[in-house]
């Protein structure tokens, strides 16, 4: 049987437990130079493991005659008691979804770092883990939660009763929730067939820009011009939308410039290949420079296309040619500037 003089014992073990888990932090910080899991514990378990040695320890020593063996005392030992396992879940609840999240943590990083034509496959997979990570803790959670209540005899015996009308309240909720349900299950279609990657570069609503974040219920758009636009996820299966990395990283530029029947053609063609050549934004595999129109006002629309690693370079690729051929025919051939003629025809005398 406890009693008051315990105080000191709680005190001590909640002190050891804390100082017990800086230990570990500290061998897993060292270790963490070398072993990339145990620097994403340290990242992410640290205070949660804090909370769960205070909690466990305080737990486990704590009594309902710690506080006295009156019945008022002993009454609100037992409160804080079962505020105590509630803690305790609580805790190791967090503690088990940031350890689930560390162990993801190692895999993406060495998805991220991946490049190329391998990169799309990354992707996919960094998107998949995303939403079946985020799905794996909202459910650890709701158990969670569960136990909480089942924790007071009176939910405990309130169960039984409610499972006899489980159909009905399962289908009331499922209507209620039925936007939210579609999202989460709209999350999983896109993510699982392979329809939307995290950093994709799409087009929606006529905004141009790539996939920062893919939830269960909502996708964040990151625009040319560093503005966000959420969406939810249901959108992307319900819309069409335009994906430039869906088969590959690889992106197209393409520059148009219009200028007088006058242009030496071959000569830019070559000048622009030099320029490419010269330029780290070009992947060396795709370019050419075509007259694909005659514009009714007289003047020659050249189209220059060059191949980019991905979309930032094409963007960036795109600026350099177009800036690179402005000047080029303004210094070297003044003559293929845009202008328009006019004949006028001789009045009578």
């Amino acid at each position: 049987m406890q009693h008051p003089a315990d105080w000191p014992i709680l005190v001590f073990s909640v002190i050891g437990s804390i100082l017990l888990v800086e230990v570990v932090r500290r061998v897993l910080r060292r270790i963490g130079r070398k072993w990339a899991l145990a620097q994403h514990l340290v990242e992410r378990c640290t205070w949660p493991a804090f909370a769960v040695a205070a909690v466990v320890a305080t737990n486990v020593v704590f009594g309902v005659g710690i506080l006295g063996e009156s019945g008022r005392q002993r009454a609100l030992a037992e409160g804080v008691d079962r505020v105590l396992g509630l803690l305790t879940i609580a805790a190791v609840t967090w503690l088990i979804v940031q350890a689930s999240y560390a162990l993801t943590d190692v895999v993406l990083d060495r998805l991220v770092q991946i490049e190329g034509e391998r990169n799309r496959r990354a992707r996919r997979i960094m998107t998949q883990i995303a939403l079946v990570r985020r799905i794996a803790a909202a459910v650890i959670i709701v158990i969670a939660v569960g136990a909480m209540l089942f924790s007071f005899p009176g939910v405990r015996a309130l169960g039984a009763g409610l499972l006899a009308s489980a159909g009905i309240a399962g289908a009331v909720v499922g209507i209620a929730a039925q936007p939210t349900i579609g999202n989460v299950l709209a999350g999983l279609q896109l993510a699982f067939s392979d329809a939307l990657r995290l950093d994709d570069v799409v087009v929606v609503e006529e905004e141009w820009g790539r996939i920062e974040e893919l939830t269960l219920t909502y996708v964040v758009l990151r625009l040319w011009d560093e503005r966000r636009l959420v969406l939810p996820v249901s959108y992307f299966t319900q819309n069409p939308f335009e994906n430039w990395t869906r088969h590959g990283s690889r992106v197209l530029a393409a520059v148009q410039l219009r200028v007088d029947w006058s242009v030496p053609v071959k000569r830019l063609r070559e000048a622009l290949y030099e320029f490419l050549q010269g330029n780290p934004l070009w992947d060396q595999k795709d370019w050419t420079l075509q007259v694909t129109d005659v514009l009714p006002n007289g003047l020659v629309e050249l189209r220059c296309l060059m191949s980019a690693a991905d979309s930032p370079s094409a963007w960036d690729l795109k600026c350099d040619v177009r800036e690179f051929l402005v000047d080029y025919v303004r210094a070297n051939h003044p003559e293929a500037l845009p202008r328009f003629r006019v004949e006028s025809a001789g009045l009578p005398g």
